[in-house]
């Protein structure tokens, strides 16, 4: 006996619509229907350009069903499109995220304990583990030869399930590259590694959308 399907998360809520090829009459034309949870996940993949791994834990699912998920959104899709059917969008085993129900990890570049000012040439990453509003867990990630997006941590950070990056400075290139890693980032953070986590964790921290001037658009900065 097959395991049901679990629920998968969507990221807000999507409407149920129909789209159909012009000028004719939708009980007249042969009908495909979208799942949410195949439409998150071409909003994940193709809209938004997530990679497989960062997509399929915002929906709560393992990188390989989240594949197969993808893939059969894009042939309904190109099904509906190429041979002239209405597109349904509707249903599925899904449930939306409020964000209070899973825990969050929070990545800090430090150095002795303190906002590292350069995300491309910091010691080490503290990893805040959140329950709530409480910071319940601390852990140590070490930076690699380079510490830049180009050295590949940020891939590092997103398998140990680092959701937000609080940091001093970083050009628009790092910010791009965590973000296709599912972590989005919060610059303008300084002093002590753990406050600025919990002040992000608050609400009292927001993105200061300043890059680092002295590197532009470099992404290891």
């Amino acid at each position: 006996m097959s395991r049901p399907p679990s629920e998968r998360r969507l990221g807000a809520p999507i409407p149920s619509r129909i789209y159909k090829p012009a000028g004719i009459p939708a009980r007249l034309i042969e009908e495909v229907v979208l799942g949410f949870d195949e439409a998150e996940a071409l909003r994940l993949a193709d809209l938004e350009g997530l990679y497989q791994e960062a997509a399929a834990r915002s929906m709560g699912v393992s990188r390989q069903t989240f594949g197969r998920i993808v893939e059969l959104a894009r042939k309904k899709v190109a099904d509906a499109i190429l041979n002239g059917k209405a597109l349904r969008i509707d249903g599925g085993e899904c449930r939306i995220d409020t964000g209070k129900e899973r825990s969050m990890k929070i990545a800090v570049p430090s150095m002795n304990g303190r906002v590292d000012e350069h995300f491309g040439h910091c010691k080490e990453f503290l990893v805040f583990k959140t329950e709530g509003s409480k910071i319940v867990e601390e852990s140590v990630i070490p930076s690699l030869e380079g510490c830049g997006c180009k050295s590949g941590v940020a891939a590092d950070l997103a398998r140990a399930g680092v959701t937000n990056l609080v940091a001093g400075n970083m050009g628009e290139g790092a910010v791009r590259v965590l973000a296709s890693h599912g972590i989005a980032v919060a610059r303008g953070a300084s002093g002590d590694a753990k406050a600025a986590a919990q002040a992000f964790l608050e609400g009292a921290l927001k993105d200061s959308g300043v890059g680092c001037a002295g590197h532009g658009d470099e992404c290891s900065h």
